[in-house]
């Protein structure tokens, strides 16, 4: 992940702010709301993280046969990684 837990619960905080002054949410416990959030904001901008590590246990898992072929690391890492895309229907 790039981003710090820190700052994503910072993150959540203005989200929660701004949601709350323009009346669209309305809560009695703030510091629950804000750590869901945060929760939920970690969860998704760590998707990338773990489709990217998906990708590389398939890649060991074929390392022999792409040495044989001479296939380029780089390449087949950003091919699995659109079919996973594409199969788990992640948006990016």
């Amino acid at each position: 992940m790039h981003y710090q837990r820190e700052y994503v619960a910072y993150m959540a905080r203005q989200v929660l702010k701004r949601l709350s002054a323009a009346k669209l949410v309305q809560y009695d416990q703030p510091d629950y709301v804000t750590e869901v959030i945060t929760q939920v904001m970690l969860e998704e901008l760590s998707v990338e993280d773990r489709l990217n590590e998906d990708v590389r246990k398939i890649l060991e898992q074929h390392d022999a046969e792409m040495k044989r072929v001479g296939a380029s690391y780089e390449e087949m890492f950003k091919k699995v990684k659109r079919q996973l895309v594409r199969e788990r229907k992640i948006v990016l």
